[in-house]
């Protein structure tokens, strides 16, 4: 028997927080029962790795590149090719109105808004569009997910406490401190076995708040001289923080490393976490910083569910960059040698990515098959 396809709908494929849990639930689930395929506008280095497991990749440009007519006419193209698909799972937060409307003009029977965010992104036009489309969330979804009670709440309003909550999983052995993936990092960037190493792993955005967190690096600096800062991800705000960087005389210490693949390596050649994020639904890479046994210091802004261990200290945004940085160096105080995998903890927070793959795929099969009777 053929799995069933889901048709998930995304923004790009790029390293990030939502794109980081969908991969993850692909690599855990049975794909001989299910299958994902993915409407994506901006391409990204899950592609190969998808189109390996055996996903399709329909392309169509974003609302933001030619306008919603367009984006509208390709969408409705994928979703009225036959076979139709059984589900649509949608990614796009408040834009996800616009992908559940034209999901049931098409006759899809199953129509999943996810929502994976507490705030919207963007200049007061912008946000005046999403609340456009997130106002066709609730009159055409099927059904509600969200990675936190707070991005449900954002998202859906008064059907919030239907929503079911998904967390941000991962197989927490995989992020397990190594002392060899240490040592080898550090050697590819040049950095001492002694020096102190902060780390950030993100898309370079306003929410993640990049400005403040080289502020901190540059209060941390200036206590420890022979410390580094590595950023990895990409996005839009990137080479002005490259600039930033650049004219507070950190040039040399800041690296920026661009998309990685290596992301548990680099937790291990990191000494320190720092997160100081305006908002978030529910951030993946804590999860990960957590199952690699590294310190975080993490802005309170962010949701309580990531808080798994007593690994994350929260500070204010408010609170002196000083503050900050006295709080990530007293945080790694134990060292390397300390650091172990929580995988009980985050396991029995819920956190267990081959849990909530198991979870998803029983509820895809029933979903599906309800919809045929």
């Amino acid at each position: 028997m053929a799995p069933i396809r889901v048709l998930h709908c995304v923004a790009g494929l790029g390293h990030g927080g939502y794109e980081s849990l969908i991969m993850n639930l692909y690599r855990n689930i049975d794909r001989e029962k299910v299958q994902f395929d993915f409407v994506s506008s901006f391409p990204g280095v899950y592609e190969p790795e998808i189109e390996a497991l055996g996903g399709r990749i329909h392309r169509i440009p974003f609302i933001t590149q030619k306008g919603p007519f367009v984006y509208t006419a390709a969408l409705d193209k994928v979703l009225r090719a036959e076979p139709r698909y059984p589900i649509v799972h949608s990614h796009m937060d408040k834009f996800s109105g616009l992908v559940m409307k034209r999901a049931a003009k098409a006759g899809i029977p199953v129509r999943i808004a996810h929502s994976h965010n507490t705030k919207n992104e963007g200049g007061l036009a912008f946000q005046l569009v999403k609340d456009h489309y997130g106002r066709m969330v609730l009159p055409w979804a099927t059904d509600l997910f969200a990675c936190s009670k707070a991005a449900a709440d954002w998202m859906f309003g008064e059907k919030a406490a239907e929503a079911r909550i998904l967390f941000n999983g991962v197989q927490p052995e995989d992020f397990a401190p190594s002392a060899a993936a240490r040592a080898a990092v550090r050697a590819e960037l040049g950095l001492a076995e002694g020096a102190f190493v902060a780390g950030h792993v993100g898309r370079f955005t306003e929410q993640k708040n990049h400005a403040f967190l080289l502020e901190i690096f540059a209060a941390l600096h200036a206590r420890r001289p022979d410390s580094a800062l590595l950023l990895a991800g990409d996005g839009p705000l990137r080479p002005k923080m490259a600039e930033a960087a650049r004219r507070l005389g950190l040039e040399s210490a800041v690296r920026f490393l661009g998309p990685r693949q290596d992301v548990p390596a680099l937790l291990s050649a990191m000494d320190c976490f720092i997160f100081p994020s305006h908002h978030e639904g529910l951030p993946v890479t804590l999860v990960e910083a957590q199952a690699a046994g590294l310190p975080v210091a993490a802005s309170s802004a962010i949701t309580d569910e990531v808080c798994i261990t007593p690994l994350v200290r929260r500070l204010g945004l408010d609170e002196a960059a000083d503050t900050w940085a006295a709080a990530a160096l007293e945080l790694a105080e134990g060292g390397f040698a300390a650091r172990s995998c929580p995988a009980g903890a985050i396991r029995g927070a819920g956190y267990d990515i081959a849990d909530t793959a198991r979870w998803l795929e029983e509820f895809y099969l029933a979903r599906a098959a309800g919809s045929e009777e």
